[in-house]
């Protein structure tokens, strides 16, 4: 049985088809609707049609959202992408597509895709984060996805930073909350911060340009964000102590962040010694969607 899978991402979403050995048959992107529910619904839908109708197999989905499923209603919790709150995602696409779906939180994916045969294979345990438009989190033990009684196992992004220093200001987040970790690490965070500290409003990839550019202003913003980065995942392995950890999302492209945050984690983690491994994602953007197609199988 062929497994699909579907990563639902801020700016695109993407569909792959992969054979029971995890050879890829088939991939496609298109971009996200992000506005209207009715939609992304209907994105999601053209795709799984139109690669069911190719490849002619039966086939498990999965699915990775930038949120959650509730346990107690069911319903999309905790998305970034706010007009999925609410929404019964899951019921709606088992009704139109008479095919079961697995949906589960895109950093969840991430950790799946990347402890099955990714940057994390062969560890123990797996703590993944997505440091992009948002900063989510998944952790897997023993290959297996934890979950948790509230769905939110690893969602290190909703926690405010520890050891803040006084130029971490505080930003608002969709959650309702000032000052998470999303707030100030992901790529809307470093412009969000460097326009606080610099007066500058331009994008994460901007700044990271001028930074490798050897522009000192820049050079400090990528500076303090990687150490607010280091703050973040000390207290990860303060509390959790992974086997390794692997990051995705756009912003763990910068190949700095695999130079200075390891060498910083010691000032804060609660050891004599610091060897935990931080992991660029082996997949890459395509993480999310690997993992997607691994939860339908695993979930089958």
């Amino acid at each position: 049985m062929l497994q699909f899978g579907i990563d639902l991402g801020g700016t695109k979403t993407e569909i792959i088809a992969l054979d029971e050995q995890g050879n890829e048959l088939l991939r496609r992107r298109t971009p996200t609707p992000r506005e209207c529910y009715s939609d992304i619904l209907d994105t999601i839908l053209t795709l799984v049609r139109s690669c069911a109708n190719e490849l002619n197999q039966p086939f498990t989905l999965g699915l990775g959202i930038p949120g959650a499923l509730s346990y107690q209603t069911g319903l999309v919790k905790n998305a970034n992408t706010t007009c999925l709150i609410g929404k019964d995602l899951k019921g709606d696409i088992e009704k139109a597509l008479g095919q079961s779906v697995v949906i589960a939180n895109d950093a969840d994916c991430l950790a799946l895709s990347e402890a099955t045969d990714g940057a994390g294979a062969g560890y123990p345990t797996v703590f993944a984060v997505i440091i992009g438009t948002g900063c989510g989190g998944g952790w897997v033990v023993n290959g297996q996805l934890v979950s948790g009684p509230n769905a939110i196992a690893g969602e290190w992004g909703h926690n405010p930073l520890p050891w803040r220093d006084s130029d971490d200001n505080e930003v608002q987040c969709y959650c309702g909350q000032h000052g998470c970790q999303e707030t100030l690490l992901s790529g809307t965070g470093i412009r969000i911060q460097a326009l606080k500290e610099t007066g500058i409003d331009q994008s994460a990839e901007a700044w990271v340009s001028a930074s490798e550019g050897g522009d000192i202003r820049a050079q400090d913003v990528i500076y303090k964000h990687h150490r607010r980065l280091a703050k973040a995942l000390a207290a990860v392995i303060n509390l959790m102590d992974p086997h390794a950890i692997v990051l995705g999302g756009g912003v763990s492209n910068l190949s700095s962040i695999y130079r200075t945050v390891p060498d910083m984690l010691s000032e804060w983690v609660f050891s004599d010694t610091v060897t935990t491994p931080i992991l660029k994602s082996q997949h890459g953007d395509s993480s999310g969607v690997r993992g997607a197609a691994w939860l339908g199988r695993l979930n089958s």
